[in-house]
């Protein structure tokens, strides 16, 4: 076994046990005997995978809009921070820089890779997902659960004709090719919707020209590109984990940017206008005018008469 299979190991055996249980569960609601149903089942199976590990990542997306929050309530501190050394690039200037600006990270509660945290967490359960199925690809059993007659009922599932085990590079038919692309699209287009949604609604004002918000933008069309171009490697039932993954992403942020927005962001201002409505909230009162106005009067003003002449003596 190799370094590499080695760490994967313990992470491919509990997705064996959360795929083969929810197998069987499945396999007796639909109770097909003559296994014409194998690839709905496979993919009932892995959306139930899905669920599953998106749960318990929960707590971390928890801690990944905290974290972003506080990149951007932190942003104005950092502008001054980068003014303070702008230009100087001696090592005693770049070190103190680096000094207080980790300072301001831990003050407060920041980390600049805090929106790509339960990616990386994910990219794992990935990696043990696609050689589990790779390896059931070729009619291996798994490290425990996956005997060779699930192995071999995986390789042979189709849906829609397309078999799960193949990829868009490897596809022997034309409708493998077709599921392969239009997935490869929607899970592009789900990726870049998630990101843009949140660079539209949940941003402040603010910071939209700040270092990080730049970070951002760039991200906002690299990882959607990342998708497509390795998206043609996947095999179909890959990209189903991928594709209800970002799924349950996108309604996951829509009820975060829905129920708790970034302050002073368009989210944010719709939210108290829809708590308004409800009588949840009371409209702020307007200032006051500070400066008041002059009192107007409705007496008539006499004209200046003319001089009367002198009286006669």
């Amino acid at each position: 076994m190799d370094i590499i299979g080695a760490i994967l190991w313990p992470i491919k055996w509990a997705i064996e046990l959360i795929l083969v249980s929810f197998h069987s569960l499945f396999s007796l609601i639909i109770n097909d005997p003559l296994g014409a149903n194998a690839g709905v089942v496979w993919v009932l199976s892995i959306i139930g995978l899905v669920l599953v590990v998106r749960a318990a990542l929960i707590p971390v997306f928890v801690k990944q809009i905290k974290s972003q929050r506080n990149m951007i309530v932190m942003q104005p501190e950092l502008a001054k921070l980068q003014k303070k050394y702008k230009g100087k690039t001696d090592r005693e200037s770049r070190e103190k820089f680096a000094k207080e600006q980790m300072e301001l990270y831990k003050k407060t509660g920041s980390n600049p890779l805090s929106s790509c945290l339960p990616l990386l967490l994910q990219m794992p359960i990935f990696g043990g997902l696609f050689l589990t199925l790779n390896d059931a690809q070729h009619n291996k059993a798994g490290v425990a659960f996956l005997t060779n007659d699930l192995a071999g009922s995986f390789s042979q599932a189709s849906l829609f004709g397309a078999k799960l085990s193949e990829t868009f590079l490897t596809a022997s038919t034309t409708n493998v090719q077709i599921l392969a692309a239009v997935m490869v699209l929607v899970m592009t287009a789900t990726q870049f919707i998630t990101q843009r949604q949140i660079m539209a609604k949940n941003q402040n004002p603010d910071v939209q020209n700040s270092q990080y918000m730049q970070t951002q933008k760039i991200l906002l069309y690299v990882f959607p590109i990342i998708f497509m171009i390795s998206g043609v490697s996947f095999p179909l039932a890959v990209m189903f984990y991928w594709l209800t993954s970002n799924f349950w992403t996108m309604g996951q942020q829509f009820l975060v940017i829905r129920n708790m927005p970034t302050p002073g962001s368009i989210a944010h201002r719709q939210r108290e206008e829809r708590l308004i409505r409800k009588g949840k909230m009371t409209k702020p009162v307007a200032e006051e005018a500070t400066a008041e106005e002059a009192p107007t009067t409705t007496q008539r003003q006499q004209p200046a008469g003319k001089k009367r002449a002198k009286k006669k003596k």
